[in-house]
Order: structure tokens, then sequence, then C-alpha cells
């Protein structure tokens, strides 16, 4: 599957959406497991990163719209929670194309042309309210 038999949809997705591996990883670890409170350190321990990496990623998450921060007792932990169903379907299909191609989703987060060039892309579409 090259990058370009990606389904567009999902294409544009993760190019527009997905910033980085460890971002999809995190947001894939806590979709799989919704029973979990994630905090920080429980991520880093996953994602084999730095607490303070694990943090920020959970911080991407919640402005994102994919998580959400819950305080549990206390303790800042965080969930899955797409702030939309549409998003929350949209991840969904990203999950199945991740765990059936993964080296050409993973290439193309990588792929910083394909990135810039769809930003540049995205610059001249007609948007409804414009």
């Amino acid at each position: 599957m090259a990058n370009s038999s990606i389904p567009e949809d999902l294409r544009r997705f993760i190019l527009t959406k997905i910033p980085s591996v460890p971002f999809l990883e995190a947001l894939l670890l806590m979709r799989a497991d919704l029973a979990q409170p994630w905090r920080r350190d429980t991520l880093a321990a996953r994602l084999y990163v730095r607490e303070k990496v694990a943090e920020t990623l959970l911080a991407e998450l919640c402005a994102a719209g994919m998580a959400a921060h819950v305080d549990t007792q206390g303790q800042d932990t965080y969930c899955y929670r797409p702030e939309s169903p549409a998003l929350g379907e949209r991840i969904d299909s990203l999950a199945d194309l991740y765990a059936t191609h993964l080296v050409e989703v993973t290439l193309l987060i990588h792929s910083t042309l394909d990135r810039k060039a769809q930003q540049f892309a995205d610059a001249f579409t007609w948007r409804k309210d414009t």
C-alpha cells in the first residue's frame, strides 16, 4: 500500500491532525484501554519516552479534542474522549488502517514534504464559512 493508496480522507486526517508517531501511539493506547486512567508516568512507561514527553503528548491530545483531562482523587489523569462521534469514527478508521499498514502510515506521518504540500493545498480550499 503506497501513500497514495491510503484513503484520501484518512490521508488528509493524518497530515493535518497527527503530528508524530508517538502522538498516534498514545492516542491508540488510550483508545484500546478505555478503563485505564492514563497518567503521564503510565503513558511514558508504555511508550518508552520521558515523562515530560508523555505530558506534552497528553496536552496535545486534549488540545486536539481526542482526549480529556480528568481529576481522579487528586491525580492528573487523562482518558480517550473524542470531542465528536465523527472524530471517534475517523480515529477508529485510522486505528484499523494502522494495524494493517503500520509502515505506510508511519512514512506518511514522517513525510514533511507531503505535509507541507497538503497544508499549502488546504490554504486554497474554499470553505463554506468564507
